[in-house]
């Protein structure tokens, strides 16, 4: 999605929802485990305390309305404390929702902490990243928050793929351990993040056996894409992938530049870019299953104002 200056996405060009961005701390931007961002970032990625007000005017530039804004705990602790993403919701109530994470090695305390999370500071999801951890998602401890968010009704993020940082990448296998997951929770909501790349089709297959399983495409820019998920989101897929950028690592308007390539119609891009993250996260009251939600209207702002500047449906 570029402007007329061809500079990239401004906040009138879209309606955008983001389904995984961050508002880095300094401890974090600072752990040798993300230097490798900074390469693949050619150098853009911060470091140093941050003013929340820069990633609201990264969102504004991108057309981002609402991001859901994650926590990040490892097992050396909390890298962003649940507390400080609830500070941020609180200042800015229309432009952030909260997502939780938590001790994957105290699991009793983590489902205590997820709870007071959801309950009392109204976050809407659970994130957390299996090379962090090094342990796959189908690993026992993390089935008592697959339990809890089930009873909570929030979904379960998580990461697929390959790692950027410097961490091994096979906890990030979609087959067989998200596939796991999926069978023996067929009530929870999965949120599966960075396309799943090199293992895309296996992505797209549990995306496609599982109603209650999502792919979301941060990390990713827009001319990155795999072939095999444009394909999907044009088809069968409509109402399964969601747009994210991880920011500040990948900013939403280097993202979404060049979206207009695709070809994708306005029912789509509408799903794509906001409907689908509302549906799922249930940021306008209503959650993953309903049967009617805003991706089919085809007539949202976002769907219009990008097919305006790119002369397609």
């Amino acid at each position: 999605m570029t402007s007329e200056s061809g500079k990239g996405t401004t906040a009138s060009t879209a309606s955008v929802v983001d389904a995984w961005m961050q508002h880095p701390t300094a401890m974090m931007l600072g752990h040798p485990m993300f230097d490798s961002l900074r390469t693949w970032s050619h150098g853009k990625l911060p470091r140093g305390e941050l003013p929340l007000e820069w990633t609201v005017r990264a969102m504004d530039e991108a057309g981002v309305r609402c991001g859901l804004l994650s926590a990040w705990w490892g097992p050396g602790g909390p890298l962003i404390p649940n507390d400080e993403v609830a500070r941020a919701v609180e200042l800015y109530p229309d432009r952030f929702a909260g997502v939780a994470s938590v001790d994957l090695a105290a699991p009793m305390s983590a489902v205590r902490e997820l709870r007071r999370c959801v309950r009392d500071l109204g976050f809407k999801a659970l994130r957390v990243v299996p090379w962090l951890w090094g342990l796959p998602p189908d690993d026992r401890r993390y089935y008592p928050l697959y339990a809890e968010c089930v009873e909570l009704g929030v979904p379960f993020c998580t990461q697929v793929g390959h790692t950027g940082p410097l961490r091994a990448s096979e906890p990030g296998r979609p087959i067989p351990y998200l596939d796991h997951v999926a069978l023996e929770f067929p009530e929870l909501v999965i949120v599966a993040g960075h396309i799943g790349y090199p293992w895309t089709a296996e992505m797209i297959a549990l995306a496609t056996k599982y109603k209650n399983v999502y792919i979301d495409t941060s990390a990713y820019t827009a001319n990155r894409y795999p072939a095999e998920l444009v394909a999907y989101l044009r088809a069968h897929g409509r109402k399964k992938v969601l747009f994210g950028s991880n920011h500040p690592a990948w900013p939403a308007a280097q993202c979404l530049q060049d979206l207009e390539r695709h070809g994708l119609d306005g029912r789509t891009l509408s799903a794509f870019l906001h409907g689908n993250a509302e549906r799922v996260f249930n940021l306008g009251g209503q959650r993953a299953g309903s049967t009617t939600t805003r991706a089919d209207s085809g007539s949202s702002a976002a769907a219009s104002a990008v097919t305006t500047r790119t002369g397609r449906e």
